[in-house]
This record gives C-alpha cells, structure tokens and sequence, in this order.
C-alpha cells in the first residue's frame, strides 16, 4: 500500500506532540514556575490555557493511537493538527528564527501529503 512510512512518521510526530502538550498543559494547570505568573493573556487565564492544551494534547494522543491503528480518525486529526501547525509556522516567519518556521512548514506540507496520498494503489 503506498504511504505506509509517511503515516507512521505522521503517527510519531503526532505522538510526540500529543505527549508534549500534555505536559504543557499539567504545567499550564498546576502553578508550577514552568510558565511566567506575570504574563497578561488575551483570553482568560494560564490555568484556561492549561486546560485547553492538556485537552488539544489528549485528542492527538488518540488521533496517533487511531492513525497507528489504520483508522480514519486519526488521518482526519493528524491533517488537520498538521494545517494548524503549517499556518503556524507561516505565521512565524518574520519572527527570530524563519529558517526554523519554514523547515516546520516543509515537515508538515510532508505530512499532510502523507496522509492524503495513504491507501491509494501504487502505480507502474
């Protein structure tokens, strides 16, 4: 089947993320000296912005589970988590590293086409 590696490289990144934000979200939660008390937010507080990282890092963790396991849940999550990141990183572009944005940009059009292309028939 063509794109197996792609979506197993899409699994682990996501996987890695998912893990990651997790752990940012507990810190976000707990008043651990992770994050700066003094920060002014926009939108409501840190333990806010906790609760909705360490939310956003458990649907990627299932959305990796689901992609490892061949299900259409976890390509639909891991498209979109990579959409976001790809925005994102176009975003940060004019900021102090755009080498650094523009090679996250590039591994997520990578995984997005990984995921899009997974299951078709491969060609002669």
């Amino acid at each position: 089947m063509r794109g197996t590696g792609r979506v197993v490289f899409a699994g682990v990144l996501l996987l890695v993320a998912g893990t990651l934000n997790c752990i940012y979200g507990i810190a976000g939660i707990s008043d651990s000296k992770f994050f700066v008390d003094d920060t002014k937010y926009v939108f409501s507080s840190l333990h806010t912005w906790g609760w909705i990282t360490l939310l956003l890092g458990v649907i990627q963790l299932t959305g990796a589970f689901s992609l490892f396991a061949g299900g259409t849940y976890g390509r639909v999550i891991g498209i979109t988590a990579a959409s976001i990141g790809a925005i994102g990183a176009l975003l940060a572009v004019g900021g102090a590293f755009p080498f650094w944005s523009l090679g996250i940009f590039a591994l997520c059009v990578i995984v997005i086409h990984g995921l899009l292309v997974y299951g078709e028939p491969e060609t002669r």
